[in-house]
């Protein structure tokens, strides 16, 4: 039987002067046609590929849950989601609308594109891990994945014997670092008094002597003591740790980081109440300054472990919180 073809005018667009028409064919047969066969295959091509991808976006979402170190039930709190549907997406077994996926990425710190984009190529070490795994024998794999696990979980109980605050000054880190660190029965320890101890000179001539690029290096050197020398420690670092990447990445990996967070009024307020007006020295934008600080900084702050937020809240309200929180993490 002949197939009929009949050709449809679907839309017509002006370019530099020439017409182009935008055409669609309908093809009709009263027996199915290769076209229609080929129909077919691209639909379940279609299905299989959109399976796959649930299946990529539910890892994505496990991986970067774990990298916080947060439980599933952790993120469904904090996203305002059932455990269980968190549980089917994970799977790569459950549908999810894209105004809870916002919520889930924000309960793990990440923006939508980091829940699609996968990470950039890996560097030059695990390519070798990956070769030297690929020549372990079989029967082997067990016992090697076996020292491995410990290895990881060791450092992992490591890290976490180490609480370090970060934040904009204001937010109330010492304070809260303080009182856990009492809490805890640990040494605290202010990383800018360390810095003075190891100098020999106050903070404010550190700075007029060698500038913002020799303070850092100090803070380095500093905050490499501390964490070799402390096993269990609070520790409140200068809010300006997380601009020195390498500085900031040492400090991650060898700490379960807080950021102690809060409004710029808060912060202000907090500071002048402490008796100094110097943040309001020789500048009518002050305030304006801080927001923009606190705005750059704040993807940067996100990659820390735990976020309290202690606007609105006394210090022992906040305490009580972030206690809470630092107890639901160890679940």
């Amino acid at each position: 039987m002949k197939t009929g073809i009949t050709w449809l005018r679907f839309g017509v667009e002006q370019t530099e002067g020439n017409v182009l028409y935008c055409m669609l064919a309908f093809m009709s047969s009263a027996t199915p046609t290769r076209n229609e066969s080929k129909g077919r295959l691209l639909r379940r091509s279609a299905s299989n590929s959109e399976g796959n991808f649930l299946n990529t976006l539910g890892q994505r979402v496990r991986l970067l849950r774990n990298r916080r170190g947060m439980t599933r039930k952790m993120v469904a709190r904090e996203a305002n989601v059932s455990e269980r549907h968190l549980a089917q997406l994970e799977a790569g077994e459950g549908n999810v609308s894209i105004v809870l996926l916002r919520r889930i990425a924000g309960a793990v710190s990440a923006s939508l594109e980091e829940l699609f984009v996968q990470d950039a190529a890996n560097p030059e070490e695990k390519k070798m891990i990956q070769r030297f795994l690929d020549r372990i024998p079989p029967n082997r794999l067990e016992e090697v994945l076996s020292r491995l696990t410990r290895e990881i979980c060791l450092q992992s109980e490591a890290r976490r014997g180490r609480i370090a605050m970060i934040g904009l000054r204001g937010a109330g880190k010492s304070t809260l670092g303080a009182k856990l660190a009492e809490d805890l029965g640990v040494s605290f320890i202010e990383l800018d008094r360390e810095i003075e101890k190891d100098t020999g000179i106050p903070l404010r001539e550190i700075f007029h002597l060698y500038g913002q690029s020799g303070y850092r290096a100090m803070e380095r050197r500093t905050l490499e003591r501390v964490i070799r020398e402390q096993e269990r420690a609070v520790i409140t670092v200068g809010g300006g740790v997380v601009t020195e990447r390498e500085t900031y990445d040492y400090l991650l990996s060898h700490c379960f980081a807080v950021w102690v967070k809060a409004q710029p009024e808060e912060h202000m307020s907090r500071v002048m109440a402490q008796g100094d007006f110097r943040v309001m020295a020789g500048s009518d934008q002050a305030m304006e300054d801080l927001r923009r600080i606190l705005q750059s900084r704040e993807p940067l702050y996100r990659e820390a472990d735990l976020c309290v937020d202690t606007s609105g809240s006394t210090m022992a309200e906040s305490f009580e919180k972030m206690k809470a929180m630092l107890k639901g993490n160890s679940e």
